[in-house]
């Protein structure tokens, strides 16, 4: 029985002994640090390792304020608090305030930095680094865990060079990556938006209302366009039916006209819209170009049917106080009389002074004017007819009818006492020309003319100007070809004298050739839109677009003027140059009708309203049927219809941090700061 408590008490003093022989071995009191910056008493860096991270710690003494030491050992003993063990080792070893000593607990599997209070690294700095290398240090690398605090450091503990540069690459690069996102971002998002517009333009344009739509909205505008030209049509069919009863089919030739026209635009556009819905695969490009037709097509549509059912729509109101309105137009025709006795006699004086060339635009006024009123007075027995009939729609075509006649009538007359106003001017420019131009030879002849053009020049003008002295004292003279002659010999001599003039001169002269072509273009121009809108139902298109092409050149030549007179001088002869082919069209259109036309008006013998035949004329008939309706029928509209992300900042999980310990002050001033982490 004594041998076997013997045997059990050696037995367990065998045990304790074991025990306290490990624990000894894993516990490690304040240590003295080895020469280099790295002491690994614990045996974890591998050769390799220890030189790296000695390099790295050598790099961080020379390039900032801080150096740091590091300790590795099994355990903190005596004291085993990680604060009072670090701060200890660092006393003892007399680092200095610059000085820091991260001390790790590889078995107790915590570390702490020790600082001096007043180090050049805050308290808030030191607790960051520790938190960063917490990861590392859990993962047992600690030569990473190392070399990132003092990277760490570095990047706060001074102005060396190398922390200014990494700084300035790591900003670099992080703009570089950032620029790269955004632009990535970007093409990914434009690239998604350009499937989802399909064919619509990535830039709107301003002159394409359609270019801020989508295939889908321009799509869908085109099919309610379609539905509402389609019922358009067909009320105006419906429409025409009623005027043709109210107001007579002479009335209703240019709306039966318009509604034909619109059926065919309606047929192109249904014709577009079957190849959209047929089974042949159209592109993106060619779907979106046919919509847009078709909405193009159904306003069309829409313009042409407004302007013809507003004219009725004057019509009849004007239907409503047909009797009133006969009485006005009778007080208007009364007093044409004595605008009519100035016709002949205005037009024999002006054909004693000037020649029939400079006349032919007002040369049948007279005759003209006389069948406008012949016309108005028709109408005007014709309305009475027909209101004492009952039959107010017919009257009020006939009432709208003879103000036209008494409008133009009244227009060709005053055309012929402008006419002949402004032929004085001419004249009176031409002179004021002559003068100018004796001068100018005057001026030529002091200039220097080593090569003798300018003298030739000279005597060249000279003598236009005694030709356009002769042709301007004598009878049946032409102001617009003595003009036409004065102002190209003008141009010749001026370009001799610019030979010698001064640059101020050169402008001056341009100038004044500009306001003479002005004027001449604008008479020119008015004469003919005169010719033409008297006589506008047998004058055709080439006409009326010359007429436009000089107007529109006239308004460019004007607004040249004050900045550019050379470019407005040439403008200018282009709109006289114009004006002059739209006079000669109008009066080709003129000649090539049928003179017996006015005998079967619709107002004559046998017509609704009575009346005998005409006894001559240039075409009354389409001057008034085609002209008045046309006229009646102006106006109109119709409008086109058209149709952040945010940073997310994520508070990262991790390591719980806990202190060890007291941690009181030092006497030493090492700061004894809260701090410290487990891994």
């Amino acid at each position: 029985m004594k041998t076997r408590w013997l045997a059990l008490a050696a037995l367990t003093a065998a045990i304790a002994a074991g025990a306290l022989s490990a624990s000894a071995a894993s516990a490690t009191d304040p240590v003295t640090l080895d020469s280099g910056f790295v002491t690994d008493d614990a045996g974890v860096l591998t050769t390799a390792d220890e030189q790296a991270v000695e390099e790295r710690l050598q790099t961080l003494s020379e390039n900032s304020s801080a150096d740091l030491f590091v300790v590795l050992v099994d355990d903190f003993t005596s004291p085993s608090d990680s604060i009072e063990w670090a701060d200890t080792v660092a006393e003892n070893n007399n680092l200095g305030p610059e000085q820091y000593l991260l001390a790790i607990a590889v078995d107790g599997r915590s570390y702490y930095i020790s600082a001096a209070a007043e180090g050049p690294l805050s308290d808030g700095k030191l607790d960051d680094v520790e938190q960063k290398i917490q990861q590392l240090a859990s993962q047992e690398d600690y030569a990473g865990a190392i070399v990132l605090a003092a990277d760490e450091i570095q990047g706060d503990g001074g102005a060396g060079a190398l922390r200014v540069t990494l700084i300035v690459v790591a900003v670099i690069a992080l703009a570089l990556v950032v620029w790269l996102v955004i632009a990535l971002v970007r093409r990914s998002r434009r690239n998604a938006e350009i499937r989802r517009r399909g064919a619509m333009p990535e830039t709107p344009d301003p002159n394409d209302p359609f270019s801020t739509l989508t295939d889908e909205q321009v799509q869908t505008q085109a099919g309610t366009a379609l539905v509402q030209a389609d019922d358009a049509i067909t009320s105006s069919r419906e429409e025409l039916g009623f005027a043709v009863a109210q107001f007579g089919e002479a009335a209703t030739v240019e709306f039966s006209g318009a509604v034909e026209t619109a059926k065919a635009k309606m047929s192109e556009a249904f014709d577009l819209k079957q190849k959209l819905d047929d089974e042949i695969e159209d592109t993106v490009h060619d779907r979106r170009a046919w919509h847009i037709r078709i909405i193009e097509l159904c306003d069309e549509i829409d313009d042409v049917l407004d302007e013809n059912t507003e004219a009725f729509d004057a019509l009849r109101k004007l239907e409503q106080n047909a009797p009133q309105e006969l009485e006005r137009v009778r007080a208007e025709r009364a007093s044409l009389d004595a605008v009519l006795a100035t016709a002949e006699p205005s037009l024999r004086a002006l054909a004693a002074t000037f020649d029939a060339s400079a006349l032919v635009t007002v040369a049948d006024n007279p005759v003209q004017a006389r069948e406008r009123t012949a016309l108005a007075d028709r109408s005007i027995e014709a309305a009475a007819h027909a209101i004492a009939a009952g039959r107010t729609g017919e009257a009020a075509f006939a009432i709208r009818t003879a103000e036209q006649s008494i409008a133009q009538a009244t227009q060709l007359v005053q055309a012929i006492t402008t006419l002949g106003t402004e032929l004085a001017d001419i004249d009176a420019q031409a002179q004021a020309l002559i003068a100018e131009l004796q001068g100018d030879i005057a001026t030529a002849q002091q200039l220097p003319d080593t090569g003798g053009a300018i003298s030739s020049v000279a005597a060249a003008t000279a003598q236009q100007l005694q030709q356009a002295q002769t042709a301007l004292t004598g009878a049946q003279r032409s102001p617009h070809r003595v003009l036409e002659a004065l102002t190209a010999a003008n141009a010749q001599i001026d370009a001799a004298i610019a030979q010698g003039a001064q640059a101020a001169e050169r402008a001056r002269r341009t100038q004044q050739m500009l306001e003479q072509t002005l004027s001449q273009a604008g008479s020119e121009i008015r004469a003919a839109r005169e010719y033409i809108e008297t006589r506008r139902g047998t004058v055709g298109s080439t006409a009326r677009t010359r007429l436009s092409q000089a107007d529109a050149s006239l308004t460019q030549a004007l607004n040249l003027r004050p900045s550019d007179p050379e470019a407005a001088l040439a403008e200018a002869g282009r709109a006289l140059d114009l004006a002059r082919q739209a006079t000669a069209s109008a009066q080709s259109d003129v000649a090539s009708m049928n003179p017996s036309r006015y005998e079967n008006d619709g107002w004559g013998g046998g017509s609704v309203f009575g009346g005998g035949s005409s006894s001559g004329g240039s075409g009354l008939g389409g001057d008034i049927l085609g002209g008045i309706i046309g006229g009646l029928l102006s106006g109109g509209g119709g409008g086109r219809s058209s149709r952040s992300s945010g940073w997310r900042s994520s508070g990262g999980g991790g390591f719980r941090s806990s202190g060890f310990g007291g941690g009181g002050g030092r006497s030493s001033g090492r700061s004894g700061r809260s701090g410290g982490r487990r891994f």
